[in-house]
């Protein structure tokens, strides 16, 4: 696949890669990443960087060992943390005559459909505008239980909320190996997944090092978020000099995952980051059907269950018999309606509900299924 048409790519650093020196940051790779930026924008490529290590800086300003804390402490160690995090990319960007943006997201700003929209555009006009912004997931304020909870998920979702040609992972090793290279001498490594492969999961056991709240299990996941959408994914060694002018000028490096064909942008936001707001539990029939060539819509007659209470055009979770998600989607009903007319034909629905309306439970041009999740 040539990568050297790619006009806007989404680059995600971890902590293990920006944490180094005795400051706390790697200002070597921090230093060739703002020189390397800086020629892609004036071969007017567009770069977004997705970056870990405040909770890192934090604790070291706070003298605290690497561990894992309570989340107060994780809020407390961002906090102070962030602003150090920033002042280095400043700085090492400036230095080649490169501006850098901080953005801070939640999950809720992606979550709801306007707010998405709205941070969409945020992210258009600074690209317009020569800039690189710098990204990482608010997490001072973050709630444990709506969070990325890593940012390579983030990385995915911004790929994702773009419209990116490209996302690249910066690894400390040079892609995704059928094992640990530290543990298996016989490890090979993976040159290219194809959107069809689910097998790859199984060579990325294990999560990050210390400094780390993911791994490589929680980027090959954000990978397969990324394709879905018809997106490009690039697992490559960071350490290495020059290494995305590389990857942009053609070179075959590390690991690359082939996109599926490109969702609509509705699609891209419930396949990437949408919460649900409730459950359909369905049969077996409508569990074929949905995951059958072409897709279809969710009908009343497959519907087994709902949970939650919601109005018509909440996103849903579509869960098998087994409790499995294997589908997400924007519902036609509310939780009572759904109720109503669980098991039931389509022509009755109009009489079940005492109005006329689109028989479909949700339609198939409001529903995304990924095979990472219907497996």
């Amino acid at each position: 696949m040539d990568l050297r048409n790619c006009k806007r790519a989404v680059v995600k650093l971890g902590t293990r890669l920006v944490a180094g020196s005795d400051e706390g940051v790697n200002t070597e790779l921090l230093d060739d990443l703002g020189r390397q930026a800086a020629r892609l924008l004036a071969r007017r490529k567009q770069l977004i960087v997705v970056t870990s290590g405040a909770v890192h800086l934090g604790r070291r300003v706070l003298k605290r060992p690497q561990k894992r804390e309570a989340l107060a402490f994780r809020q407390a160690a961002a906090a102070i943390g962030q602003p150090e995090l920033m002042r280095h990319y400043s700085q090492a960007f400036a230095a080649h005559g490169v501006v850098v943006a901080q953005v801070l997201l939640t999950m809720a700003d992606i979550a709801e459909r306007e707010r998405y929209l709205n941070t969409r555009e945020t992210f258009e006009s600074l690209l317009r505008h020569n800039t690189v912004p710098i990204v990482n997931e608010n997490d001072c304020v973050s709630e444990p239980s709506v969070t990325f909870g890593e940012n390579d998920k983030l990385a995915a979702v911004i790929a994702a909320k773009v419209q990116a040609d490209l996302l690249v992972f910066l690894l400390d090793q040079p892609g995704l190996y059928t094992g640990n290279p530290n543990e298996d001498p016989n490890a090979e490594l993976v040159r290219v997944v194809e959107p069809t492969d689910v097998a790859f999961l199984k060579y990325a056991a294990g999560s990050g090092g210390p400094e780390s709240m993911g791994g490589m299990a929680t980027k090959c996941i954000a990978a397969r978020i990324a394709v879905e959408c018809g997106i490009p994914v690039a697992m490559i060694d960071g350490r290495e000099r020059q290494v995305l002018l590389r990857l942009l000028g053609g070179e075959e490096l590390g690991t690359l995952f082939r996109p599926a064909r490109r969702m609509s942008s509705r699609k891209s936001w419930l396949a990437s980051a949408t919460a649900t707001e409730g459950t359909v539990t369905i049969d077996d029939g409508a569990r074929g059907a949905l995951l059958a060539p072409g897709g279809r819509s969710l009908l009343p007659a497959g519907v087994t269950g709902v949970e939650g209470e919601f109005a018509a055009g909440a996103v849903l979770a579509v869960c098998d018999s087994a409790g499995n998600e294997v589908a997400r989607g924007i519902s036609n009903f509310g939780s009572d309606e759904i109720a109503r007319v669980a098991g039931t034909h389509t022509n009755q629905v109009a009489a079940l509900l005492g109005r006329e309306t689109a028989p479909e439970v949700i339609h198939r041009d409001n529903l995304v299924i990924s095979p990472l999740l219907a497996q």
